[in-house]
């Protein structure tokens, strides 16, 4: 089982909010608006930074904001999935029922389907470089012109130079050693040329806690790839940090094949990646993305080696 799009924020500690979601209020809602569904088994499966995630029956789940922030992540979905889902080669929670603010709740929610399976955060590197083929022609799919009105984020997409000075600070103020040559990384980065073309549709959280896998050992299968909260338009470079959170050598050059950027781009997702790197290695040691942080930065130091 996975949190299906709870919207795990890296570094985000304990998640604070403005909404208490409770059980019955989400019955009622359903009741009120999708009746049809109101019958069906519900159960929390996980209590995200941005979202309340419910099982619902065997098949879909309902997720709803937590806080304002999260509200118009939720809206983005709601819009642009729909439209993307037909068009990429693997599974996305394209939402099905649409949930409008009622009986107190003050936002948006949706219904989405339901993805059996095991994050892929649990899963060892070598078992997640099985799917590393089907997520470059993903990728591939995905990253193409967005229109006008395509959601912009703050972080995703931008220009790798908007996190120098968070990046620096991070590191400075770690509260225990993080040994390697990551400031190196980062500023090739930032001096590669910036993105020139069209902004692409990204992810822009495609780390591995947000694939979901067929269970069992061995080579891994995508079942589905999930929490869109931070779709957006921009430079493909931070959905491309991939290659290191994700996968060893032999599977970053299989992801790496399907994908025709330059020497520039990749030196650019180099450095996001070491920035995600960082920030996930910095999490307790419990945290899920705290060892995809430690393999990101394993996996780079051996390539500056």
């Amino acid at each position: 089982m996975t949190t299906q799009g709870a919207g795990q924020r890296p570094g985000s500690g304990v998640p604070a909010h403005d909404v208490e979601v409770t059980d019955a209020l989400v019955r009622t809602l359903l009741f009120e608006q999708h009746p049809g569904l109101a019958g069906l088994d519900l159960v929390r499966v996980a209590n995200g930074w941005d979202n309340i995630v419910y099982r619902l029956g065997g098949e879909l789940a309902v997720r709803l904001p937590r806080r304002a922030s999260a509200h118009q992540l939720l809206l983005n979905e709601v819009r642009w999935l729909p439209f993307l889902a037909p068009r990429l080669p693997l599974p996305i929670p394209a939402v099905v029922r649409r949930g409008r603010p009622g009986s107190g709740y003050p936002y948006h929610w949706a219904v989405v389907p339901w993805f059996d399976g095991e994050s892929a955060a649990n899963r060892p590197a070598a078992d997640r470089d099985g799917y590393a083929a089907a997520l470059g022609r993903f990728l591939r799919t995905l990253h193409v012109p967005a229109p006008a009105d395509a959601p912009r984020n703050a972080v995703p997409g931008t220009a790798l130079a908007t996190r120098a000075e968070a990046f620096t600070r991070r590191l400075a103020e770690a509260g225990r050693p993080l040994p390697g040559p990551w400031h190196e990384i980062f500023a090739n980065g930032v001096q590669a040329p910036e993105h020139h073309g069209p902004p692409l549709w990204l992810h822009g959280d495609l780390h591995p806690h947000n694939l979901v896998t067929v269970p069992g050992s061995g080579p891994a299968t995508i079942s589905a790839v999930v929490d869109f909260g931070d779709l957006t338009a921009g430079d493909p470079a931070c959905d491309l940090a991939a290659a290191w959170l994700h996968f060893t050598p032999a599977g970053r050059a299989a992801f790496i094949a399907e994908l025709p950027h330059d020497a520039d781009t990749w030196a650019r997702a180099r450095g996001w990646a070491v920035h995600f790197g960082t920030l996930m290695a910095l999490m307790p040691e419990g945290d899920p993305l705290h060892s995809v942080g430690r393999h990101a930065l394993g996996q780079l130091a051996v390539e500056c080696v």
